[in-house]
């Protein structure tokens, strides 16, 4: 299966991730010894935009075998995880980054491109699942951003959030020619 290779959402969340790594740590909320979980990392971008700011402790996810591997050939600690499943049920982390599939099914797309870009019927189903699993993956000072699409029916997904009791924070959105994409700042 083909690598999803970095696009216009891959680099909103690197410049949004950067930014937010960046002023946390100036303002002394973190340090570079957090532990942060990269799911769905694909390419392994966003790992490595954190890796090049100094910090180590990384560890990334993904669904795809061939990304695992590459991104355990880039140096990262890296699971073949379908969301959680594969992640101990214990572990915590400070940090966790998602650039989900967000798009609404369309039958048109070939099965194999649909595991990168499809995130259920809707647009927001594996992110909604994403949002309930990530609770036991987080502490009260967690945080986690979180990109999704204007086509992803972002009023579900904040609704959804609210519910779970996570605060909800714009960082940043990008308008393209046919959606506009976010990045969102979730914490407990």
């Amino acid at each position: 299966m083909q690598i999803y290779e970095p696009s216009d959402d891959s680099y909103l969340m690197q410049e949004s991730l950067e930014k937010y790594l960046k002023d946390s740590l100036k303002k002394r909320k973190m340090t570079k010894e957090i532990e942060i979980l990269d799911m769905g990392s694909g390419s392994g971008i966003q790992a490595e935009t954190a890796k090049k700011l100094g910090f180590n402790n990384i560890q990334t996810a993904d669904i795809n075998k061939s990304a695992v591997k590459s991104l355990k050939k880039q140096g990262f600690v890296s699971i073949h995880s379908d969301l959680f499943k594969k992640i101990k049920n214990n572990q915590k982390f400070d940090l966790i980054i998602f650039n989900p599939p967000y798009l609404p099914l369309d039958k048109r797309e070939p099965k194999e491109s649909r595991l990168q870009t499809t995130a259920g019927k809707e647009g927001y189903e594996i992110i909604l699942t994403f949002l309930n699993e990530s609770k036991a993956h987080i502490n009260k000072s967690s945080s986690i951003l979180l990109l999704f699409s204007s086509l992803s029916k972002p009023e579900t997904i904040l609704t959804h959030a609210e519910k779970l009791s996570y605060k909800c924070k714009k960082l940043s959105s990008k308008k393209l020619f046919f959606e506009e994409l976010y990045v969102y700042l979730f914490r407990l």
